[in-house]
């Protein structure tokens, strides 16, 4: 059920007081005063602590410092008076014993009357004694038929000449924005270029990655990596390119529902990271990265808002790849039950909606440490497939080297025994054999010379992979994945 929808329902059943969160007074306001008018008859009266009660010429002023007399007009209209008052930023005041005990009187008297209170603010803060009486309803972002109709109309009034194909384009880069930020961005647009062009949506872009770290949930990443980046992990890329063209209306018109992710588990420097990338890059889809420590707020009940802020975010912005980073450090705080049960509930909220959502949000998950995740995550609805990521074969080995000595040397790859460096680097990730090529650059660079073959060698030698030490989290790690339900990125283990 859509907003509108949802919000005609409860005004028709006499829900009381309902609870809007939202930094778009504007465009909600708006959306109100429209199903004031061709849904439900209701006189509309609107208030915020530093001007009072606007709108309604009889009471313009009234109760302005004042959020306990604010309640009081509602008492003072005649019971017959259908009308929906608007309380911005009440939240404020939910503390305050009598303004508390005043609404509990209210909601008795509203039951029985054509009147619904509603409460708007940007964060939702309910004190438990008033959690019974208080209905709260998400207000989503724009929709992208939304954004094209603003899009559309700003266009027209600046007088500016688009095409459809720059429409859609522009319509696309601004998912996941509110109206107004659009509209500044569009004026920042005009301003730098003086035209609407296809650079545009490159402007756009920059913008939002600006906006989203600022709400400090996600971080818009670069995806830079290519899948010819990737030595080895066969099995992984035929999966992704059997699903390349999974997000596309094609797809959808087949019948074939959107993917909903992957979890890869693997010790450090396997390439979990550049996987996450690559899928990004490969769909040709925004990668956006999750740290759940960002969910995690002071206040009681701040952390399950910043969760479902950050999936609203997500949505919007779909399609697009969501990258969980180390998700089971997030689980060993579950664990802990140090927060009284605060990481719980958010997980808990997370793995629902990734069980049931139907939106086309990609989730790329990474672990390293498996005794952190629990069974349940594994289990087929989570996620489509889970992959382990060993550490690289012989074969995928010298695939690793060929890719890093490309980047440095490109037209010298044949000069270099990549058969003799993956003999000798036997249980090194991807991460060490990146590192021991930089260091044999190194060797090279302070003997004035190229480096070759002997220069590598040498830097294996002086490196001890991860997995000499980490001897035991990799054999657990391997007997996890021969019990498990569990498929392997690489063709070769």
């Amino acid at each position: 059920m859509n907003f509108l929808n949802e919000f005609v329902l409860l005004l028709k059943a006499r829900y009381p007081i309902l609870y809007i969160s939202t930094s778009e007074e504007e465009r909600l306001e708006y959306i109100i005063k429209y199903c004031t008018k061709k849904y439900v008859t209701r006189t509309y009266y609107s208030w915020d602590f530093v001007d009072g009660y606007k709108g309604n010429p009889n009471d313009t002023g009234f109760a302005a410092k004042n959020p306990l007399e604010a309640l009081e007009l509602i008492e003072k209209l005649t019971p017959e008076t259908a009308s929906v008052f608007i309380l911005k930023d009440y939240d404020n005041f939910l503390k305050d014993l009598s303004v508390i005990r005043k609404l509990k009187n209210l909601s008795k008297v509203l039951k029985t009357q054509p009147k619904n209170l509603i409460i708007i603010s940007p964060e939702i803060n309910i004190p438990d004694t008033l959690k019974e009486l208080i209905t709260v309803i998400e207000f989503p972002l724009p929709t992208y038929q939304e954004i094209n109709e603003e899009l559309l109309r700003l266009v027209t009034s600046l007088q500016q000449d688009v095409s459809d194909e720059l429409l859609l384009n522009l319509t696309t880069a601004c998912q996941g924005l509110s109206l107004e930020r659009i509209r500044r961005v569009l004026s920042k647009v005009i301003a730098k270029t003086g035209t609407i062009d296809i650079s545009s949506p490159k402007l756009v872009l920059e913008e939002k990655k600006q906006i989203i770290q600022q709400t400090q949930l996600l971080e818009f990443c670069v995806a830079d990596k290519h899948i010819g980046d990737l030595g080895g992990l066969d099995n992984f890329k035929d999966w992704l390119k059997l699903r390349a063209e999974a997000f596309l209306p094609a797809a959808k018109e087949y019948g074939l529902p959107y993917p909903k992710g992957l979890l890869l588990v693997g010790v450090q420097g396997t390439g979990k990271s550049l996987a996450a990338k690559t899928v990004a890059n490969e769909w040709k889809l925004p990668l956006l990265r999750l740290d759940f420590g960002r969910l995690f707020a002071s206040l009681i009940g701040q952390s399950e808002s910043r969760v479902r802020k950050m999936i609203q975010m997500a949505e919007a912005l779909s399609p697009c790849i969501l990258w969980v980073d180390e998700i089971d450090k997030a689980f060993a705080g579950a664990q802990s039950n140090g927060d009284s049960g605060t990481t719980s509930r958010v997980l808990a909220t997370f793995l629902t909606w990734l069980s049931e959502k139907t939106s086309p949000v990609f989730v790329v998950a990474t672990a390293n440490n498996i005794e952190w995740i629990p069974p349940e995550i594994i289990r087929k609805g989570r996620f489509d497939e889970v992959f382990f990521l060993a550490l690289p074969t012989k074969e995928e080995r010298e695939a690793i080297f060929k890719v890093h000595i490309e980047k440095a040397r490109p037209n010298r790859v044949t000069e270099f025994n990549l058969s003799l460096l993956s003999d000798l680097s036997k249980d090194f990730s991807g991460a060490e054999i990146e590192q021991v090529v930089i260091e044999a650059m190194r060797l090279g660079f302070s003997q004035g010379k190229e480096f070759q073959t002997e220069e590598i060698l040498t830097s294996i030698q002086n490196l001890v992979p991860l997995a000499r030490t980490k001897n035991k989290e990799l054999t657990l790690l391997k007997e996890w994945f021969e019990s498990g339900n569990v498929a392997s990125a690489s063709k070769y283990q």
